[in-house]
């Protein structure tokens, strides 16, 4: 079972929007060294809805590529469209990734029963590893425990990415879910919380710029130790409220840049961080000591 930070791991771009490869990966390289425990290639946080489909699956070569092994590579493949969540998944299954992250589709809406057929139909096209991804705040659609577990049964899903931030859903998934389906926090603020009550692991926004500091949080947290994983989420709580000043990946790409590890790149329609919040990620950063 994957487990522990999991970093959604921001996709580097010039100034002009184009993908930036040597920072790529640098970054993977310091993650590795960092103690990240996976890679997620392609999320929301890698910008994955404004790439194009050869520039998606080229990223995620690029990091399986640069890995070579060392931590599994989860490549986000989800759409609001079921052909192309398989074709997505498909290929980063022909390209050797661990596992495949699908949200929720978006904007259409579809029912619970819509949501079942979706990623069942996924699941049984392509023979791979896969993630459900629910972050109803970004996609307008909510799916519900009791579709997750339905979906749980399926050989191939192990696992769901829960975003809500709601640790008692998450405790309800956790309660009744079958034995080898791993529950992720999607919500850095919770994420000890959530692995507390018996989750794996956070798909984490924060771990782009202090990932020794949150692979070191979830593995407390798995090991069972309470008041040292809490007391550390706490000291990183300010940096976790400072990713989220606008929308992601907006902060957490400017932090990440004002890091020296990546140019300040963003394609339209994300914009760079308004100014007045420059002070507050930077001091955050600063308090975090990833500056």
């Amino acid at each position: 079972m994957i487990q522990g930070s999991m970093v959604a791991l921001v996709t580097p771009m010039d100034a002009n929007g184009a993908l930036d490869w040597d920072n790529l990966y640098k970054l993977v390289d310091w993650h590795l060294e960092q103690g990240t425990d996976a890679i997620v290639a392609m999320g929301t946080t890698g910008e994955s809805a404004t790439l194009s489909v050869d520039e998606h699956m080229a990223v995620v070569k690029a990091v399986i590529e640069r890995v070579n092994g060392r931590i599994p590579v989860i490549a986000g493949t989800g759409a609001n469209a079921t052909a192309e969540a398989v074709e997505l998944t498909q290929a980063a299954k022909q390209l050797g990734a661990d596992a495949c992250l699908l949200v929720t589709p978006y904007y259409n809406k579809p029912t619970q029963e819509g949501l079942y057929q979706h990623f069942a139909h996924v699941a049984a096209a392509v023979d791979v590893p896969q993630i459900l991804y629910n972050v109803p705040g970004r996609t307008g659609v909510d799916m519900s425990a009791e579709t997750a577990l339905r979906l749980a049964a399926l050989d191939n899903i192990i696992g769901i990415k829960e975003a809500t931030g709601d640790v008692d859903r998450a405790r309800a998934i956790i309660a009744a879910a079958p034995e080898g389906f791993a529950i992720y926090s999607g919500d850095d603020e919770t994420a000890v919380e959530l692995i507390l009550a018996g989750g794996h692991g956070d798909i984490s926004v924060t771990a782009n710029v202090a990932p020794a500091a949150l692979s070191k949080a979830c593995a407390l947290a798995i090991q069972g130790q309470a008041d040292e994983a809490r007391a550390l989420q706490d000291k990183l709580m300010p940096l976790h409220a400072a990713m989220f000043v606008e929308s992601n990946p907006i902060p957490v790409k400017w932090a990440v840049a004002e890091m020296g590890l990546i140019q300040h790149g963003l394609r339209l329609p994300m914009t760079h961080l308004d100014q007045r919040y420059h002070a507050q990620v930077r001091e955050a950063l600063a308090n975090a000591g990833c500056l």
